[in-house]
């Protein structure tokens, strides 16, 4: 099952999950580099909502877009 953060803490623990399992089995990952990732990313928030409605869900209205695009352009120089 995907974990379903519902807090900061929560993403940040997800994140921090996301990360180990990178350092374990990265080299089983499809998009393993950065470049294939953030390709993959973008093409998954584009087709997101066909994503949800396969799962029978709806892509949440109140999502903060702003907030994800912060963060992801804040990781290229965040120490």
């Amino acid at each position: 099952m995907f974990p379903e953060p519902r807090s900061r803490e929560e993403l940040v623990a997800f994140l921090h999950d996301l990360h180990k399992e990178f350092r374990a089995r990265g080299h089983e990952w499809e998009n393993n580099t950065l470049d294939d990732f953030l390709e993959a990313l973008a093409a998954w928030v584009n087709d997101s909502l066909g994503a949800y409605r396969h799962e029978v869900e709806q892509i949440p209205p109140d999502g903060d877009w702003n907030f994800m695009a912060r963060a992801l352009h804040a990781a290229t120089s965040y120490e």
